[in-house]
C-alpha cells in the first residue's frame, strides 16, 4: 500500500508545480467591407490556417466603417482595427491613442497597375472635365473619408473648393449610381463591385480616379495597440503567418474559382459579379504578406491634412510595428 501510494504523491506534487497549459490567444478583428478586406473569410479555407485553434483563436467583428472601431479599439472591445488611412489619423490626433501601431495592410488602391477607385459620371454626361464640376452636386460616402478625401483634393488641385464652388452630400456606396441615375447628383465615387457592376451596364463613364488624385493610398490598414502586441507577440507572429498563407492562396490563379465562390457565397453575390476582376489587377492589391504601404500611408496623411482634416504633423515610423509581418516572413513555407 506505502508503495503505490509514492507515485501517485509524485504526480500531484508534479502537477502542481507544472506550469499550465495557456489558453489560446482569441483575436477580435474588426472589419467594414467584403471582399476588399479579407478579414471576414480569411480562414474559410481552414486547413491553411496551420495554428488556428492552437496558439489563437479568430473572431470577426464587422463594423459600419472604421470610425467606429477606433472607440471600439479604445474600450479593449476589439483587438485588432480595420482603419481608413483618415481614421488612422484621427484616432492618433482625437483620441489621443500614442500606443496604436499599424501593423497591417488589408488593401491598397493605385498600386502599379493594380485597381484604382473610380470617380464617375453618367455615361451621357456633359461633364468632361474636373472643370465641369463647378456648380454641381457631388456623392461621398462619408466626409473625411479617403473617397471623400481624395475627391476633394483633386477638385482642390483644378480651383475648386467645397461649398464655395460644389456641394457633397453623404449617400451609401449601394445608393450611388441609382442617385446617379436620377441625376441628385453629377459625380460619385466608387470602390468595387459596384463600379464594376456600373460599368459592366454601360452606366457610367470615369471622370478621374485616386491614383489621379492622391497617388499611391494605403486605404485600410490593420491597427493595434503597443500593450496586446507586447503581451502577444508569439501567437501574433502565429496568426501573420496563417494570414499571409491564407492572403497568398486567395491571390493564387490556380484558386481563382474557389476563392470567387467564397466570397460570393459570403456576400450572397453571384460568382459572375467577381469572376472577371476579383483576386486579380482589377482589383485592390494586397500585400502577400500583409505588410503596410508606410511612405504611401505619410502622403496620404499629410494630404489629410492640406485639406484640414488633420492638424497635427504626424511620422507614421513612430506608429508602425512591422516586427509582426516580418518574422512571419522569414519563417519556412
Amino acid at each position: 500500500m506505502r508503495i503505490s501510494i509514492v507515485p501517485m504523491i509524485l504526480l500531484l506534487a508534479f502537477a502542481a508545480i507544472a506550469p499550465a497549459r495557456a489558453e489560446p490567444l482569441n483575436i477580435r478583428a474588426g472589419w467594414a467591407v467584403v471582399p476588399a478586406q479579407l478579414t471576414s473569410i480569411l480562414f474559410e479555407k481552414k486547413e491553411i490556417a496551420t495554428h488556428l485553434g492552437k496558439t489563437y483563436t479568430y473572431e470577426p467583428v464587422h463594423f459600419k466603417g472604421s470610425a467606429p472601431q477606433i472607440t471600439a479599439l479604445a474600450a479593449d472591445q476589439i483587438d485588432i482595427a480595420a482603419l481608413a488611412f483618415s481614421s488612422f489619423g484621427l484616432a492618433i490626433q482625437n483620441a489621443h491613442m500614442d500606443d496604436i501601431r499599424v501593423i497591417g495592410d488589408l488593401y491598397q488602391d493605385a498600386v502599379g497597375d493594380y485597381y484604382t477607385s473610380q470617380y464617375v459620371v453618367l455615361a451621357d454626361s456633359p461633364i468632361k472635365t474636373v472643370e465641369d464640376l463647378k456648380g454641381k452636386v457631388l456623392a461621398s460616402n462619408g466626409l473625411g473619408g479617403a473617397i471623400d478625401m481624395a475627391m476633394r483634393k483633386m477638385l482642390r488641385d483644378h480651383g475648386l473648393e467645397d461649398k464655395r464652388d460644389y456641394q457633397i452630400v453623404e449617400i451609401e456606396f449601394p445608393n450611388m449610381t441609382p442617385a446617379l441615375q436620377e441625376k441628385k447628383v453629377a459625380l460619385v465615387g466608387l470602390v468595387t463591385p459596384f463600379s464594376i457592376e456600373a460599368e459592366q451596364k454601360g452606366l457610367v463613364r470615369t471622370l478621374f480616379t485616386i491614383k489621379d488624385a492622391m497617388g499611391e493610398t494605403q486605404t485600410t490598414l490593420m491597427a493595434a495597440r503597443q500593450g496586446f502586441i507586447a503581451k502577444n507577440h508569439a501567437a501574433l507572429v502565429d496568426f501573420f503567418e496563417d494570414l499571409q498563407n491564407a492572403t497568398r492562396w486567395y491571390l493564387d490563379p490556380t484558386n481563382h474559382d474557389e476563392a470567387v465562390a467564397i466570397a460570393a457565397r459570403f456576400t450572397k453575390s453571384p460568382p459572375a459579379l467577381y469572376a472577371d476582376w476579383l483576386f486579380t489587377k482589377k482589383d485592390y492589391y494586397h500585400d502577400p504578406d500583409g505588410r503596410p504601404n508606410l511612405p504611401a500611408l505619410q502622403h496620404n496623411l499629410r494630404d489629410q491634412k492640406d485639406l484640414n482634416f488633420l492638424k497635427i504633423d504626424i511620422d507614421v515610423t513612430k506608429y508602425a510595428d512591422l516586427s509582426l509581418v516580418d518574422e512571419a516572413a522569414k519563417r519556412p513555407r
